[in-house]
C-alpha cells in the first residue's frame, strides 16, 4: 500500500507541474531538434527532482531518513550532470568511446564530464551504502549505478523508448518483493514510476524530451535500488551484461536492430503518435 501511495502522489504532483515546466523550459530556450527535425522542449526530466523532493517528507516516515536523504542526493547529481549535457553538449562526440576519446586528445566533452561524475558519485553511494563490505562489492555497486544510468541514456534515441525500459527494469525490480526481499529498494522509487507515468504521454507524442537530465535519473534510480535489493553474484551478472550491452551499442545501432525486428518494432512504436 505504502509503495502505490507514493507512486500515487508522484503522479498526480507531476500532472500538476508537467505544463509550468514545458513553459518554463520553451520560454528559456532550453530546445532541441528531436529524431524527426523538430524543435522541442528538453530537459523535462528535471521535474522529477522536484516532485521526489515533495515525496521525500512522506518517505522519511516509512524509511530510514538517512536512505532517503541518501537517495534524493544521488538523483539530484544525476540530474545535474544530466542536464548540463542537455543544454551545454555540442553532440560532435557520441558515445563513451567518443567522449573518451576526446578526453585523451584534451578536450573535456559535457559527456565525459557525465561519465566520470556519474561514477565518483556512483562510488560515493556505494561506499556509504555498503560500508564494511569488501571493496569488490563496493566497486561492483558503483558500476552497476553508472551503467544503469548510461543505459537509459543509450536507448534513449526515440520517444518513449527510455519510459519503457524503465519499466521492464522496474518490474523485475518488483519480482524480488516475491522472494521476500525488503520494499525499501522499491519504495524508495515509487515517486518517480508514478511521476513518469504523469510524463510518458508527452514523451510518447514527441512533445517534450527527458533528455539526458531525464535518463541520467532513471538509469541512476534504477541502478541504486537494484544495489539495495540484488545480491552481489546477481549484481555482478548485471553488470557484465550491461558492459556487454554497452560494447554491443559501440559497434551496432539499437535502432536499426529494432526496425529489422517486428515485434521489437512493434513494441518500440507502442503508445508511440510519430
Amino acid at each position: 500500500m505504502t509503495i502505490l501511495i507514493a507512486a500515487g502522489l508522484g503522479f498526480i504532483l507531476a500532472l500538476i507541474m508537467l505544463s509550468f515546466f514545458l513553459k518554463m523550459l520553451q520560454e528559456a530556450g532550453a530546445t532541441r531538434p528531436n529524431y524527426q527535425g523538430e524543435s522541442i522542449p528538453v530537459g523535462m526530466g528535471l521535474i522529477f527532482v522536484f516532485v521526489y523532493a515533495v515525496v521525500a517528507f512522506l518517505l522519511v516516515h516509512w524509511i530510514a531518513p538517512h536512505d532517503v536523504l541518501l537517495y534524493l542526493t544521488g538523483i539530484v547529481f544525476f540530474t545535474m550532470l544530466g542536464l548540463l549535457d542537455d543544454l551545454l553538449g555540442s553532440g560532435e562526440s557520441r558515445g563513451l568511446k567518443g567522449h573518451f576519446g576526446a578526453l585523451l586528445r584534451g578536450r573535456l566533452t559535457t559527456g565525459a564530464l557525465k561519465a566520470i561524475g556519474g561514477g565518483l558519485v556512483a562510488l560515493l553511494f556505494a561506499y556509504i551504502t555498503l560500508s564494511g563490505h569488501p571493496w569488490w562489492e563496493m566497486l561492483t555497486a558503483a558500476l552497476l549505478i553508472a551503467l544503469a544510468a548510461n543505459t537509459i541514456n543509450l536507448v534513449d534515441l526515440r520517444p518513449g523508448r527510455a519510459i519503457k525500459a524503465f519499466y521492464l527494469w522496474f518490474f523485475i525490480l518488483l519480482g524480488f518483493l516475491g522472494f521476500g526481499y525488503s520494499q525499501v529498494p522499491i519504495l524508495l522509487i515509487a515517486p518517480l514510476v508514478g511521476s513518469l507515468l504523469a510524463c510518458a504521454p508527452a514523451d510518447l507524442q514527441a512533445r517534450a524530451m527527458l533528455g539526458d537530465t531525464g535518463a541520467n535519473l532513471m538509469g541512476a534510480a534504477l541502478g541504486m535500488s537494484s544495489v539495495l535489493i540484488m545480491t552481489f553474484p546477481t549484481q555482478l551478472a548485471v553488470v557484465v551484461f550491461l558492459l556487454l550491452l554497452h560494447l554491443f551499442t559501440e559497434k551496432y545501432s539499437l535502432t536499426k536492430i529494432i526496425e529489422k525486428n517486428s515485434f521489437l518494432r512493434y513494441l518500440d512504436n507502442l503508445g508511440r503518435s510519430k
